[in-house]
């Protein structure tokens, strides 16, 4: 996925280029895909106040300077429940384990709550160099930010401590420009105008999923997932695109409709415009809703979200 406005980049060539991947972990809602969406400088993961949105690694990619700087978004790190739920965390993981660095996000509201106190407590197993990032430092007095500080860094061992607030920006600049000076020496990995290594498909699908979960607001969208279906480029440059909302039952499905198709109607077209945003051209996006029961259960549908299927 390109952006037009940093369309002028070129990718540097010499010796002193920089590339590398920087993973970030945390607790549910600690704010990882909003501090990833914040250093790429575009939309390339979901958002919702919901806790557990973000199922898969998805990738957003910053270029600062000579460095490009690759953020590995993982699902929230909590106790699972239920078998998308370990397949979850178990990605969470390893993409700690895979990454240069490891950015350890902690939400400064809730401090070392048990969330925070189990992740800190593993991280001994990850080797990788760890950074702390407290986030929403906008909504907690100094005092407090700096004993969070001191107790988080005696539980485990961080390079740095940054205070950021992804949601204003606060912080961001710094902790990316740290960052790009400490990615190892090596070539782009992705042309310099890409943000994410997500096909369009799979963001689209995302995206819909995003706004299944701002709509309705029982346990629903924990039991839905999305799939582009097909996308098709049109002739006069316009793009159809049809996606399938998959519930477990027949109940869940009429919920997602609505009365008279209202809920469905609204979904699809707060998708269809952020969609445009994104693509830069008109979209006609159609979406259907089938039961498909135990999909939870299905290797099939992990390894469309990118997951690997726990077989316990």
């Amino acid at each position: 996925m390109s952006d037009n406005k940093n369309a002028e980049l070129q990718t540097p060539v010499g010796a002193d280029t920089r590339c590398g991947f920087v993973a970030l972990i945390g607790a549910p809602n600690a704010g990882k895909s909003t501090l990833l969406n914040a250093l790429v400088g575009s939309k390339v993961t979901i958002v919702s106040h919901k806790v557990q949105t973000t199922r898969a690694l998805i990738r957003g990619i910053a270029v600062e300077d000579k460095s490009q700087i690759i953020f590995v978004d993982t699902p929230g790190i909590f106790s699972p429940k239920r078998r998308l739920d370990r397949a979850m965390v178990t990605t969470a993981w390893s993409g700690a384990h895979e990454a240069d660095l490891v950015g350890v996000m902690i939400d400064a509201r809730k401090g070392i709550d048990e969330e925070a106190e189990s992740l800190l407590e593993r991280l001994a197993e990850v080797k990788t160099r760890k950074i702390l990032i407290l986030n929403k430092i906008d909504l907690v007095q100094r005092d407090k930010l700096l004993t969070l500080t001191k107790v988080a860094n005696e539980k485990a061992k961080f390079e740095a401590t940054f205070m950021i607030s992804a949601m204003t920006g606060d912080g961001c600049a710094d902790l990316k420009s740290w960052l790009a000076e400490r990615m190892p020496l090596s070539p782009w990995l992705y042309p310099a105008d890409q943000m994410s290594d997500a096909p369009m498909r799979q963001l689209a699908a995302e995206i819909t999923r995003e706004k299944l979960f701002e709509r309705l607001h029982q346990e629903l969208p924990y039991h839905s997932t999305v799939e582009t279906e097909s996308w098709k480029e049109l002739r006069n440059g316009e793009s159809r695109v049809e996606q399938t909302i998959y519930v477990e039952r027949e109940s869940q499905r009429k919920i997602v409709i609505g009365k008279g198709g209202q809920t469905l109607r609204a979904i699809g077209e707060s998708a269809r415009r952020e969609i445009v945003d994104i693509v830069e051209h008109k979209v006609h996006l159609f979406l259907f809703v089938k039961v498909r029961e135990g999909w939870g259960d299905d290797p099939e549908r992990y390894r469309a979200m990118g997951l690997e299927f726990p077989k316990e």
